[in-house]
């Protein structure tokens, strides 16, 4: 699914170089849900730019199904993020006076798809992310900050990619939220089969994931599988002060 090898990102090469991403390998399988975790400067947003066919490395290649995205030009790219890519982002970025289902519908409407279809495959993208059904025609900017997130992922679901790239997609929202958010990209890749990377500098995030890549000063520094894995469930249930578990289901998004 997702090959790395060997990738470098220098920027300034001619003067005053500065080495962001030095030797990064890994590789990722179909269906794997990956923590990519690291502090500021630590050369994870390099990294995720590159993932997501946002920029290209100096040196090194990065295979997505079995194509080198590394060697490709600008447009190549777009059609790549526009095909196999669905971006998550800490910022939401959708736009605040269209409805809940343009919002989703958008990116179908760049691809050439039809009303009808654009429509069906939004409202079961929708439903995929638990979103409630009587928020469809709200606008954006009238839902809070758990549901905008829910609508960005179904943004990010809805031309089938067989990448889901989620940037600090909890940094702008409250703990709990923030397990509901966590709780979706756990139901999505258990149960839909999603692959998911997730870029996140907070332990407590990664560990919602099954495994956990750590990078400082450009270099990998660990690659392991996540044995004390957080279970979004619970974690809510321990921010509601004990009660019983709270089922996040993909059906419901209230």
């Amino acid at each position: 699914m997702i090959d790395v090898k060997n990738i470098t990102k220098i920027y300034d090469p001619d003067s005053n170089a500065f080495l962001a991403l030095d030797g990064v390998s890994f590789k990722i399988e179909d269906g794997e849900f990956v923590a990519i975790m690291g502090p500021s400067g630590s050369g994870k947003s390099t990294l995720m730019h590159i993932l997501g066919a946002l920029d290209t490395p100096t040196t090194g290649t990065y295979f997505l199904d079995g194509k080198d995205v590394s060697s490709l030009t600008d447009d190549e790219l777009a059609d790549i993020r526009r095909d196999k890519i669905g971006f998550v982002f800490q910022s939401f970025n959708l736009l605040p006076r269209s409805t809940v289902l343009r919002n989703v519908m958008l990116p179908l409407i760049y691809s050439g798809v039809g009303e009808e279809e654009r429509e069906r495959r939004a409202r079961e993208a929708l439903k995929a992310s638990g979103l409630d059904e009587s928020h469809f025609t709200h606008l954006s900017n009238q839902l809070s900050g758990g549901q905008i997130q829910r609508v960005a992922i179904s943004r990010a679901l809805v031309n089938n990619p067989s990448l889901i790239l989620a940037d600090e997609p909890t940094g702008n929202l409250d703990s709990k939220t923030g397990e509901i958010v966590l709780g979706t990209f756990q139901k999505l890749n258990k149960e839909l089969g999603r692959t998911i990377i997730l870029i996140t500098h907070e332990p407590d995030v990664a560990e919602h994931a099954d495994r956990i890549i750590v990078i400082r000063d450009g270099k990998i520094t660990e690659d392991k599988k996540n044995h004390i894995k957080r279970d979004a469930v619970h974690e809510l249930a321990k921010i509601n002060k004990g009660h019983s578990p709270i089922a996040i289901e993909l059906s419901t998004g209230k």
